[in-house]
């Protein structure tokens, strides 16, 4: 199921970005940060008081027709596009602007449900002085102050009181649900198309929860699939100087309901930074992930090619070191065979269970061969382990003092559970827990 989408909305110099570092540092339990397409929209997977969303911080929005301003404006309008729900930000030291009310001109036009915040609202004289605010027509304006940190609860109360319920995954265990991401044009929807013309079967085609993804049923030997696609860019109301605007939050969507990810490069023009950027989204979410090469038809390659251009990929990726890679051509379907034993693979690691009596075995050679280390006269010791959680699979290991695992120690672990199960394709999680 996908997360609300919450963007901060305004012009410049009214404190947007002060508000958003002040609820990531303080108010909001981060799970990662990631730099947006642009310098000026950045997103943010955040929590509040259970409710998960992601934050966009937008560039201001100025009116004008300089090219600078357009591009701002233009940022902002990608944000408001994706957003379920918007903070409306002005400046409260400055009251209601000509520049405001242009904004709020541009706001009544998305149809979205807008909360309204004044910031810079220091003091409680000036947190009384707010009347002149509804005149913006977005009912309650919620006085704030980011340097402070004054009133953001109440604000967010509003925002999260304004999320949409989505419909939840029809959650068959049978059903492998897969999502491509990637950048544009590295061949999302051609590795779509190759796959369904190849099946054949295909059951249903279901609208997505989202407005951007369609959700595409298929079965092979026996095993039904749902694929999410990203791939379709639309453009409304105008065309943007590129449509990557939209790629980075299509994305996020398409993870989050995902057993397995596809990230898709490009065989011809390699890695990018955005590619980087959107694996480590997947990675962060905890879903399995296969690294597909596609376009591989179009290099000019030798026996040494792939395992070069492998390397490359280990050596930009090294936090994926469990994903498989599998080097296809959508066009001419050269190894497409391939792709879906991998997906079931890295599904079926996904979601695999360990026997408490075996892993503690494993445990207990780890042990023997590498012994626990000692900190500052302290040693650690490991009593034993067990499964918590799958998808991804996760490990609670019970020691005297969590604060004696260090990572290196954790990832030792980690790599000989690996080696002794298999976990090919998929993340795992080992957390440290004080034996009570």
């Amino acid at each position: 199921m996908r997360k609300p989408v919450v963007a901060i909305v305004g012009r410049p110099n009214v404190g947007k970005s002060t508000i958003f570092n002040r609820l990531v540092g303080e108010r909001i339990s981060i799970v990662e940060d990631i730099p947006g397409v642009t310098r000026d929209r950045i997103y943010a997977q955040a929590e509040w008081l259970a409710h998960q969303f992601d934050l966009i911080d937008t560039g201001g929005i100025e009116i004008g027709d300089e090219p600078l301003l357009n591009q701002m404006r233009q940022q902002a309008e990608v944000a408001i596009d994706e957003a379920d729900v918007i903070i409306f930000m002005i400046n409260g030291r400055e009251g209601v602007t000509a520049a405001d009310e242009e904004v709020a001109k541009m706001l009544f036009k998305s149809s979205k449900p807008i909360v309204l915040a004044v910031n810079k609202m220091d003091n409680p004289e000036m947190r009384n002085e707010v009347y002149e605010y509804y005149s913006l027509g977005f009912g309650e304006p919620f006085p704030i102050s980011g340097s402070h940190g004054l009133g953001l609860g109440d604000m967010l109360d509003e925002v999260v009181g304004h999320f949409p319920v989505f419909e939840t995954r029809d959650d068959d265990e049978e059903t492998i649900y897969f999502s491509l991401i990637g950048r544009p044009n590295v061949g999302k929807s051609s590795l779509v198309n190759a796959l369904l013309n190849e099946e054949r079967v295909i059951v249903s085609d279901i609208e997505g929860t989202t407005r951007d993804a369609i959700d595409t049923r298929l079965i092979r030997d026996g095993q039904e699939y749902v694929i999410t696609d990203t791939a379709g860019m639309r453009k409304r109301g105008k065309v943007y100087e590129t449509t990557e605007k939209y790629s980075v939050m299509r994305a996020l969507k398409a993870i989050d309901r995902s057993d397995v990810v596809l990230v898709l490069l490009d065989a011809e023009t390699g890695i990018r930074e955005q590619d980087k950027k959107i694996a480590g989204y997947a990675h962060e979410a905890g879903r399995a992930v296969i690294i597909v090469v596609n376009k591989w038809d179009a290099v000019e390659r030798d026996e040494k090619t792939m395992k070069e251009f492998e390397e490359k990929v280990r050596a930009h990726f090294q936090y994926l070191d469990y994903a498989p890679i599998v080097f296809l051509s959508a066009k001419t379907k050269k190894r497409l065979h391939t792709l879906l034993p991998a997906i079931r693979t890295a599904s079926e690691n996904h979601a695999k269970r360990i026997q408490t009596s075996v892993l503690n075995d494993v445990i207990m050679d780890a042990l023997a061969v590498n012994p626990t280390p000692t900190v500052k006269g302290k040693r650690l010791k490991v009593f034993y382990a067990a499964q918590v959680a799958i998808k991804p699979p996760s490990f609670a290991v019970f020691v005297n003092d969590p604060e004696l695992m260090h990572f290196s120690y954790q990832r030792f672990l980690e790599n000989r559970i690996r080696e002794a199960f298999s976990f090919t394709g998929t993340p795992i999680k080992i957390f440290a827990r004080k034996r009570q």
